[in-house]
């Protein structure tokens, strides 16, 4: 049973300002061609198709012509919601769907229905968990003690009731302990959203979404493919990539990467403005990336970014790193404050007030608290 693993699409989405849709079209055309060479029976999208609950207008026509093309060439594809996605915007439709092979996962009510497969192998059940927080199956399951992220995984996972006797796929979208972060990702603070992998165990192989490395977690068989993109200056030493994923007979699967080509890369140069205006030293470096300017010159230059944009037109960022922005504390690896969590925005207030940084008591205080928030804002 071949298999291709996608999520965090995040369609829709702004970097910096800039409009991403040109490259996400042209990168699912290059997965679509992917996807013609591989021939799998399944492709998995873990979750957050959009960048919004409500995306907009352009992104949801081209997440529609992508799974047009993806149901005409004959496999089936499993589609999940993220926490970037509105569960009931994404279950839309998805009765309709089935008939296409388009499985869309419904609003999480605690029944999970399995679609099998059938290969020379046998049976394979895919089983759509889409993100859920400890409110969802509480209430799905009022009479069982959950209070943690693993908890409620772990109820979920257990009223599935997967078959130990055949291959068993999920596709789910949750952080799960021990993973790499990074900045462009939400986040709780005190790590409250973590699942520990242990609950994943009926499982042969656990598509993931949620984080935008592409990366295992104790094991080849429970992965992030990451985002096909990338979506912050944090992710500009990832090497993006389709994973692929073979289950032969019970026990046996294999992972391979395919590595995905941007229409424009997410990168960093760095030098003093003399250096960086000589266009000769950077024809070769693409100068029509997306990049992040840094200029080690002692003083200002007035209007750099502009005379510097006739040279790289999409600048998203500019910093200065030298002697005064050092001394004043300055990080240029820091993100704009709009990718702040409001858990980062409470720990800075607390500190400014206080003059120290929140305790674990005070941080697991104020995680719960925003999560009744946000359970009483649905």
């Amino acid at each position: 049973m071949k298999c291709i693993h996608l999520s965090d699409l995040h369609l829709g989405k702004r970097v910096n300002g800039f409009s991403m849709l040109d490259d996400q079209r042209d990168i699912l055309e290059k997965i679509l061609s992917i996807v013609d060479s591989e021939r799998p029976q399944a492709v998995l999208i873990a979750g957050d198709v959009y960048d919004k609950p409500v995306p907009s207008a352009e992104a949801v026509e081209l997440f529609d012509d992508f799974l047009v093309r993806l149901s005409q060439m004959g496999t089936e594809i499993f589609v999940i919601s993220g926490n970037h996605d509105s569960p009931e915007r994404i279950a839309f439709g998805g009765r309709l769907m089935e008939a296409q092979g388009v499985h869309m996962s419904p609003v999480y009510d605690g029944t999970v229905t399995p679609v099998v497969l059938e290969d020379t192998w046998g049976q394979t059940a895919f089983y759509m968990l889409p993100f859920v927080k400890p409110a969802h199956v509480r209430r799905a399951f009022p009479e069982e003690a959950i209070e943690s992220y693993t908890d409620a995984v772990r109820a979920a996972v257990t009223h599935m009731a997967p078959d130990p006797a055949r291959r068993n796929v999920l596709v789910t979208h949750q952080f799960v302990t021990g993973a790499e972060r990074c900045e462009s990702e939400e986040f709780s603070v005190g790590g409250t959203d973590n699942v520990d992998a242990s609950v994943f165990a009926p499982f042969d192989y656990v598509a993931l979404g949620h984080l935008h490395g592409p990366q295992r977690v104790g094991s080849d068989t429970i992965r992030y493919c990451g985002t096909p993109l990338k979506y912050s200056f944090s992710e500009k030493d990832h090497v993006k990539s389709v994973t692929v994923v073979e289950l032969e007979e019970k026990g046996t699967v294999h992972v391979r990467t395919l590595p995905l080509t941007p229409l424009h890369d997410l990168r960093q140069i760095r030098g003093r403005y003399d250096e960086l205006t000589l266009r000769e030293k950077y024809l070769g470096t693409a100068v029509e990336d997306y990049l992040h300017v840094v200029l080690t010159d002692e003083e200002d230059v007035p209007g750099a970014i502009g005379r510097l944009r006739s040279i790289y037109p999409n600048i998203m960022k500019l910093d200065y790193d030298n002697l005064r922005t050092r001394s004043a504390g300055v990080s240029l690896a820091q993100e704009p404050t709009s990718h702040k969590s409001e858990e980062d925005w409470f720990a800075a207030l607390y500190e400014a007030q206080n003059g120290q940084p929140m305790g674990e008591e005070q941080l697991a205080f104020c995680a719960a608290l925003l999560e009744k928030i946000r359970e009483g804002a649905r």
